[in-house]
């Protein structure tokens, strides 16, 4: 050895992070929100909860991550927006339930620490939070020289939520006849990536700069399109009008998310063809040849969520998710379960 051997030697510039840390937390200055105390650089996240209008607080949490959707936005070298997937992954299953956001965590790994993917990465977390109204109240950030490639990455997030005891929506209201509400997705959001990748990149040959007519964009922007964050629309929806189950409809696609919160007594009965389905659905189910019953089981096919309502609040409930500004169809019904074993019916 000629000199002594350094931790940026290893791989490791903890200078390079600390300066990463000022970035961070102007971002989450952005997202602050009552019950944030001090700001990101301590040990741990602070956060005060306010629970004067709440008879019986129950802290609502979730965690998750982007999947291999980061390989397109490796491919692409673009960072912007996976931030936002994360936190709505996390987002999404806590407000199902009745939560409300307060805070939220990520964890990002690299194996060599680019500043200027990771602060791209922050913003889109940032952007992530303001939209779902909860708080970015901490973090890490860590450096590890030989666990990933070049150039990528891995992410987790973690979200916390609050709802009163008494208005948690886990499905046991549910009951026959009650109709069923789908709200639109705007693409894949962050599901079935492994197989959108074998179908577009192995069986179609194609690259993230292909240009889809059918699309309307080059295949990268399509695929990098931002999971939708429902977290205001389901405040207002169930502040107003009786809902009795939600879903968040991901990884199993509609009929086993939507089988989550039916009672065991019940079934579903869902409409073909009763919403409309974006185009990139059945781009890959030509390309990769994919039946429909797989396609049902890996994408969410065009809905993103499902409320579970009663039958004489379904036009109500129509009319006010399209003056929220969503797209939303009745897609189907509550009856009585006939079978142990078949949970759901298509007509």
């Amino acid at each position: 050895m000629t000199k002594p051997m350094t931790y940026v030697d290893a791989g490791v510039d903890v200078e390079k992070a600390n300066k990463l840390v000022e970035t961070i937390k102007g971002i989450a200055r952005q997202t602050h929100r009552s019950g944030v105390i001090g700001e990101i650089g301590g040990f741990g996240g602070l956060f005060s909860l306010n629970v004067a209008n709440v008879d019986n607080p129950v802290l609502v949490s979730s965690t998750d991550g982007v999947g291999t959707k980061l390989k397109i936005a490796f491919l692409m070298n673009r960072h912007d927006t996976v931030g936002i997937d994360l936190v709505a992954m996390c987002v999404n299953d806590i407000v199902v339930q009745g939560a409300k956001p307060l805070f939220f965590l990520d964890y990002l790994a690299m194996g060599e620490l680019n500043t200027t993917t990771a602060a791209e990465i922050v913003r889109g977390i940032g952007e992530g939070c303001l939209q779902a109204g909860c708080a970015l109240i901490g973090g890490e950030t860590a450096e590890m020289p030989g666990i990933y490639r070049p150039g990528e990455y891995d992410l987790a997030g973690f979200a916390v939520g609050m709802v009163d005891n008494s208005k948690i929506l886990d499905g046991s209201a549910i009951h026959v006849g009650d109709r069923i509400i789908g709200i639109a997705s705007n693409g894949l959001h962050s599901n079935g990536y492994s197989l959108v990748r074998k179908i577009c990149f192995e069986a179609m040959k194609l690259s993230c700069d292909d240009h889809i007519p059918e699309l309307g964009s080059t295949l990268g922007e399509e695929l990098l399109r931002p999971t939708r964050i429902y977290a205001e629309t389901i405040r207002q929806l169930v502040r107003d009008l009786p809902v009795r189950g939600l879903a968040h409809i991901t990884g199993g696609g509609l009929v086993e998310n939507l089988l989550r919160i039916i009672p065991r007594t019940c079934q579903v009965v869902l409409q073909k063809r009763s919403w409309e389905i974006p185009p990139i659905f059945s781009f890959l189910q030509k390309g990769g040849q994919v039946t429909d019953e797989e396609m049902m089981l890996a994408f969410n096919n065009g809905i993103g969520l499902v409320a579970v309502v009663p039958e004489d609040s379904t036009s109500e409930v129509l009319s006010r998710l399209e003056t929220l500004g969503e797209k939303a169809f009745l897609i189907g019904e509550i009856a009585e379960c006939r079978s142990e074993g078949k949970k759901c019916e298509w007509v």
